[in-house]
């Protein structure tokens, strides 16, 4: 392609849950939460998410998770594959290490966002992003806060990014 082209991205969004979040949220939480949120982008002809192995990769809709329960269109880049892999590479020496994983405060969702506004300079929809401090404020979240703290996501499936192709 030539310098002048532009490229899709995708989120793709996945609920952990598999619709138990919208059932029981209102028992276990006092409000309505529609799913618990895994994302990732989709560029260049691949995915991209975060976890607890650090930046992985697959083909879209390449993980256990399956097909995604939504997917959101974020527009176009003109972020080159070269480009981008080299900011994936510089992302996954840095902020977004394996050991920085952290599921309220440093996240899938968190490494999303940041890969969304590079690419096209939005972010990616609040309702996902809000998702931690929802849970945070209420009694029982703050109650299971302690286990949850120690779980890391890292889809099956999938390959640790190297930035090669």
């Amino acid at each position: 392609m030539d310098q002048n082209s532009s490229y899709p991205v995708k989120l793709y969004v996945y609920d952990l849950s598999r619709g138990m979040a919208r059932q029981l949220s209102p028992l276990m939480l006092g409000k309505q939460l529609d799913g618990i949120w895994h994302t990732a982008i989709v560029v260049h002809g691949e995915e991209f998410f975060y976890g607890g192995e650090g930046i992985s990769n697959c083909p879209p809709g390449g993980t256990q998770l399956g097909q995604p329960n939504s997917i959101v269109d974020l527009g176009d880049t003109e972020v080159t594959e070269e480009i981008f892999m080299e900011y994936l590479s510089s992302l996954g020496e840095s902020t977004y290490k394996s050991d920085r994983y952290h599921l309220f405060e440093h996240n899938c969702n968190t490494f999303s966002d940041d890969v969304a506004q590079f690419l096209t300079g939005s972010k990616i929809p609040a309702h996902i992003t809000d998702l931690p401090s929802e849970v945070l404020s209420t009694p029982f979240g703050q109650a299971l806060r302690p286990i949850l703290d120690s779980i890391t996501i890292s889809p099956p499936g999938s390959h640790h990014f190297t930035g090669q192709r």
